[in-house]
């Protein structure tokens, strides 16, 4: 430790020990982690506002990563070039440095201060180091009470610049490793015909302890929700977690073939049955002997099959087209629809007994919207995939991507946020995905429409203000409780609360 003091100042080494311990902290959020960090320096700094921003290696700019105060959110939309501005001043130079008079300093960057309408009259900014690398800065803006920042101020900040450069690091290991690990799960599940689940909502995860209940049984579960949702993904959950998990789980899209090719995709058939059956063929049920077959779109299944797939259900026998000999299977049946089957039955487009066999467990897949909470995890799993795919240093969506990812209806579910992601990866020249990148559609944007907005701006600020509300509200406005699940500090949703005037008696 550099400084010499005659005193130690309880409270700012009271929050260095606190910050040790995030040092090996969780770090599957790292903007969390390290908001958290600078959040303790800015308290201890007595400053205004902050940022923390990191230096991109291939392309030498520096992006926030982090940035509190009132105009922190439209901060995180600018990036600097290295030796540009007061940070990147410190980055260039790997040097600290304390500006008590902006104004004057030539080095200020009054461009972005304009653009967000926020005065900087003084600065204080430190690097990261990383092996005497610079790999950030974190920078502190207008000390409270008009009082020019001291060397103590300095000093204190560049302890906590070097507790954040080890978070950076570990983190940035954990991340790798995870990215590792999680290409060879879905290299090993893709071999296997397989897919990695990933969600956080209590709406999905209610629904996976339906599925730990069911899938050691033998019972025939309905799986429903709208197209896109992830129910094959949820099917293939239900065998995993089975005891049939080692032996074949084989899938079928009832809506993919016409009725006289479907039969014998399922049933098999003999050779002779019809012009184009010149040797017999197994049917998907018999493939699937001893396992588990899953059939999707079962709704679309023409009528003429449904009787046949009863007495599957009914009896677990069948016979191959052109043939008389029944054959024996023990298989467990899956079925998935995106359609209101009852109402099928109701109008006599599908057979009430089938669908009273079939819905013995019925498993309901949330549409998108209903569990915004996976959202972020979904795009941030399927970023690390793509870019890693494409060797594209996208690190990242930006707070407005994000907030814009968050109030987009998502007609098409996981499969259209796949999507979005992936074309975002491909068109994005920066480190952080922009809305720009995003290139949703205006006409079904339902979480925006409903916010009277006049721009981004007003926009983003509205949608925070009632995410937030939502979340006190879910505990009972109990802040400790709320800062938890939205993983922030308790004083910084405090703050957050006041900024944005949200009030109980709302």
């Amino acid at each position: 430790m550099t400084m010499q003091l005659q005193t130690i100042d309880l409270e700012r080494f009271q929050t260095l020990i606190e910050i040790n311990e995030l040092i090996n902290s969780d770090f599957s959020d790292l903007e969390a982690v390290l908001a958290r960090i600078v959040e303790s320096a800015t308290r201890l700094t007595e400053g205004s506002a902050s940022s923390l921003l990191l230096v991109d290696p291939d392309t030498g700019k520096l992006y926030f990563k982090v940035a509190l105060g009132a105009k922190g959110s439209e901060v995180k939309s600018f990036s600097l070039d290295m030796g540009e501005g007061i940070a990147g001043w410190v980055a260039k130079h790997n040097r600290s440095l304390i500006v008590n008079d902006a104004a004057e300093d030539p080095r200020h960057m009054r461009d972005i201060s304009a653009k967000i309408g926020y005065h900087a009259s003084s600065i204080l900014a430190v690097p990261m180091r990383k092996k005497d690398r610079c790999a950030g800065v974190i920078e502190i803006l207008n000390k409270r009470n008009h009082k020019p920042f001291t060397e103590e101020d300095r000093q204190w900040l560049e302890i906590f610049a070097n507790q954040a450069a080890i978070v950076l690091q570990n983190a940035r290991a954990f991340q790798r490793v995870r990215s590792q690990i999680e290409r060879l799960s879905d290299q090993v599940r893709g071999e296997t015909g397989y897919h990695t689940l990933v969600w956080k909502s209590a709406a999905f995860g209610s629904q996976l302890q339906l599925v730990q209940r069911a899938a050691p049984t033998n019972s025939t579960v309905l799986i429903l929700g709208e197209s896109g949702v992830g129910k094959e993904l949820v099917a293939e959950q239900i065998h995993l977690q089975s005891r049939r998990a080692k032996q074949p789980f084989v899938r079928v899209n009832c809506a993919a073939l016409p009725a006289p090719l479907l039969e014998s995709e399922l049933f098999g058939h003999m050779r002779g049955a019809f012009t184009d059956a010149v040797s017999d063929r197994l049917g998907r049920f018999e493939l699937a002997d001893k396992g588990t077959i899953f059939l999707d779109e079962i709704g679309e299944l023409p009528m003429q099959l449904q009787a046949k797939l009863l007495r599957v259900l009914q009896e677990r026998t069948f016979e191959r087209v052109g043939s008389s000999e029944s054959i024996v299977v023990d298989v467990r049946i899956i079925a998935a629809t995106n359609k209101d089957i009852a109402a099928s039955v109701e109008r006599g487009e599908f057979r009430s007994d089938l669908f009273y066999r079939l819905n013995v467990v019925p498993i309901h897949v949330p549409p998108l919207r209903e569990r915004p909470e996976d959202i972020p995890e979904l795009a941030r799993y399927f970023l690390r995939r793509i870019s890693a795919d494409t060797q594209k240093p996208v690190h990242g969506f930006n707070e407005q991507a994000l907030q814009m990812l968050l109030s987009y209806h998502w007609p098409g579910n996981v499969r259209e946020l796949q999507n979005v992601v992936e074309r975002a990866v491909v068109i994005s020249g920066e480190v952080l995905i922009t809305p720009a990148d995003l290139l949703l559609p205006l006409g079904d944007r339902n979480g925006v429409q409903s916010i009277p907005a006049k721009g981004l701006k007003e926009g983003v600020a509205l949608f925070k203000r009632e995410f937030i509300r939502l979340a006190l509200e879910r505990n009972d406005w109990n802040q400790t409780a709320a800062a938890k699940e939205l993983d922030v500090q308790r004083s910084y949703l405090s703050r957050l609360a006041k900024e944005l005037d949200i009030h109980p008696e709302e």
